[in-house]
């Protein structure tokens, strides 16, 4: 499904571009902006922000999913539970191939359960297209990553949540990340190298803590060498976070060795970490596929995140 969504923005095959181009939360809740001033490891965009509805259905539903580009000016929206508030809190990093951004499918939508549960969400719109990208390309040895623009407002919407967590109602002790596809990615980045920021501090918000309580990724990509190693670019320690994976094993876009080798590695460092792996679900199926079994999985989010006592039992 990510395939054809990417795909509909690179041949511009594209359903009507919105007005404005750029993307804004349907609630009218504020855009925070992630920098005071420009961002740091700035690259020129192809051309302005845009947001689009993609040109197919999404399989198995019969909703569109709307995508984002060109995001040169990195935001962060925030989504306070409307009922009781557990105090935890969960920064999402949508996929899309470090080209354009899920931003429905693997945000939006991901913030209404996070809500439903007690929890606040920061929805982050991070810099895409953010180099290095290609969609799975074998243009770089070993297929290995780091996205620097995108990992850079990761670690800094980590920070500034842990900055303002009295303002916003959050425990900065219960604060994780929550990922998708290339997002899951950012996940593994986050949790593996906290211990120094890519940029120069800019405020006090950078001198917080950028490692995630916890850590969550679905369907995760670019974990995995082309010999089947672990990605050097996450350096798993004792110190990374409880995780919390599932895949799919008839992923076609990452295959579920993704999943097996990250685990492996979380274990041998002696990490707490629970993996789901179901039979059926493919790619990008974010909370929209609830006839197969895989759509329970945000039940076993919750209940993972009472076991780790991130959320009242």
């Amino acid at each position: 499904m990510k395939r054809w969504l990417i795909a509909s923005c690179l041949l511009a095959a594209c359903a009507q571009l919105h007005a404005g181009g750029g993307w804004q939360p349907a609630d009218g809740r504020a855009q925070i902006a992630l920098w005071p001033a420009a961002a740091p490891d700035a690259k020129p965009m192809p051309g302005p922000e845009k947001t689009w509805e993609g040109n197919e259905n999404v399989p198995g539903t019969t909703r569109k999913s709307i995508g984002v580009t060109n995001v040169s000016v990195p935001t962060m929206t925030v989504y306070a539970p409307s009922g009781a508030n557990t105090g935890a809190a969960v920064v999402v990093l949508p996929g899309g191939g470090f080209e354009m951004l899920a931003i429905d499918l693997e945000g939006t939508e991901i913030c209404d359960w996070l809500n439903s549960a007690g929890v606040t969400c920061v929805l982050l719109k991070y810099r895409v297209p953010s180099e290095p990208f290609d969609w799975h390309c074998h243009c770089r040895p070993d297929n290995l990553m780091t996205p620097r623009q995108s990992l850079d407002d990761v670690q800094r919407a980590i920070g500034l949540l842990r900055h303002r967590a009295g303002e916003w109602h959050v425990d900065p002790h219960k604060i994780g990340v929550i990922g998708f596809s290339a997002g899951g990615f950012l996940v593994a980045e986050a949790s593996t190298r906290f211990a120094h920021r890519l940029y120069a501090p800019v405020d006090a918000a950078d001198r917080e803590s950028a490692r995630p309580d916890f850590a969550i990724a679905l369907y995760p990509g670019h974990l995995v060498t082309r010999q089947g190693k672990l990605n050097p670019n996450v350096p798993v320690t004792r110190d990374t976070p409880p995780t919390f994976l599932l895949q799919a094993e008839n992923d076609d876009v990452d295959p579920v060795g993704e999943s097996l080798v990250y685990y492996a590695a979380l274990k041998k460092a002696g990490v707490p970490v629970e993996m789901h792996l179901y039979a059926q679900g493919g790619h990008a199926f974010g909370l929209r596929r609830p006839d197969l079994p895989i759509g329970a999985w945000p039940r076993l989010v919750e209940t993972w995140l009472r076991t780790i006592g991130m959320l009242p039992r």
